[in-house]
């Protein structure tokens, strides 16, 4: 193998390994937030909106990188990681505090009953970016492999309303006022979307653009 060779090698070694790391942290980050409702111009929305959109265009980043099986794997161990991490801090609610510490009750308040937002975050990541997979993929390869900004545009943009929609109905259908469950789901969708059309440009970060 040339020197050349081992070089292109190293270069997509480093680069995926630092797309996978990414989109890992910031599938854990979101989640995390999104145990938090907040208020937002007069508007109710999860806080991990804010970030989350950004993981749909590393999964389009790291399907370039690595290729679509392995970028399904990705979105799937991450998923894993996320029940896993959430499962622990959880867990670890029930564990007697140290008196010293005070902050127990609240530690435990929160963290308590978060199941259903927790599942349907997950459910959501899940489905919605294994969509947004093969929309990109069929996109580079029935449509054309040149505008990158314009396939992943459309696959964000087709995935990301169905991730609002899992999430939003999983986590609050039938347990907040509908007219509550619609507002968060407007306000989510746009500021997801606006989240993620500022995300594109990171798509030119890697010159690779694996399509199997």
């Amino acid at each position: 193998m040339s020197s050349n060779s081992f070089t292109h090698a190293a270069t997509l070694s480093r680069a995926a390994i630092v797309i996978i790391a990414l989109y890992a942290a910031l599938q854990l980050l979101a989640d995390i937030a999104s145990l938090k409702i907040g208020v937002v111009l007069g508007l109710a929305v999860d806080m991990g909106s804010f970030i989350f959109p950004v993981s749909f265009t590393l999964r389009d980043l790291a399907h370039r990188v690595l290729g679509r099986q392995k970028a399904r794997v990705l979105v799937i161990a991450s998923a894993l990681i996320n029940l896993a991490a959430v499962a622990y801090i959880i867990g670890i609610s029930a564990v007697p505090s140290d008196k010293e510490w005070g902050l127990g009750e609240a530690y435990s308040a929160l963290f308590d009953n978060i199941w259903r937002i927790v599942f349907a975050s997950i459910a959501a990541q899940i489905i919605s970016q294994l969509i947004n997979t093969e929309i990109y993929h069929w996109f580079a390869t029935r449509i054309t492999r040149r505008y990158l900004w314009l396939r992943t545009l459309t696959s964000n943009t087709i995935s990301i309303p169905i991730d609002n929609l899992v999430f939003v109905v999983g986590a609050f259908g039938w347990l907040l006022p509908w007219s509550v469950v619609i507002e968060i789901f407007v306000f989510n969708l746009i500021l997801k979307y606006a989240v993620m059309c500022v995300s594109i440009p990171l798509i030119y970060t890697t010159k690779h653009d694996v399509i199997d």
